[in-house]
């Protein structure tokens, strides 16, 4: 399941996506407009911007905006920028594998089902990117 912060993330970057036209966008219009919490909201793009996916400018005519296009930013990055691992089990994770306590993973006929969803979903989530999901 996806986090509240992944699913705001997300929310912030289609609005950005679709304001790209405009210029900086200010974290309180993204707030009000996407019903995110203005703290909440701050904290996730700043995440995003130490990611390099997004800058910002100060004083008038300031605010957020793309560092990268947004047709080149892959759902899959966003998810393990704001939530780390993709994988529901840490042992079939590709970027943060961890062994399961009390698992023998040669015999665990869950982790091979968990690979196949991996997989699958890793197939959508690095070939879709913020513009498909904003519609431009």
């Amino acid at each position: 399941m996806l986090s509240k912060k992944t699913q705001y993330a997300f929310k912030a970057l289609i609005y950005l996506a679709q304001k790209k036209a405009e210029g900086p966008v200010l974290i309180s219009e993204i707030s009000k407009k996407k019903k995110i919490p203005l703290k909440f909201l701050e904290n996730i793009l700043l995440e995003l911007k130490k990611g390099g996916l997004l800058d910002s400018k100060k004083g008038k005519g300031g605010g957020y905006f793309f560092a990268v296009d947004p047709d080149k930013i892959k759902l899959a990055a966003i998810m393990r920028m704001i939530d780390g691992p993709i994988a529901l089990l840490p042992c079939v994770s590709l970027n943060f594998y961890e062994r399961c306590k009390n698992c023998d993973e040669k015999n665990c006929g869950l982790s091979s089902v968990m690979i196949e969803v991996r997989d699958v979903s890793l197939k959508i989530l690095e070939k879709k990117t913020i513009a498909d999901i904003a519609n431009l």
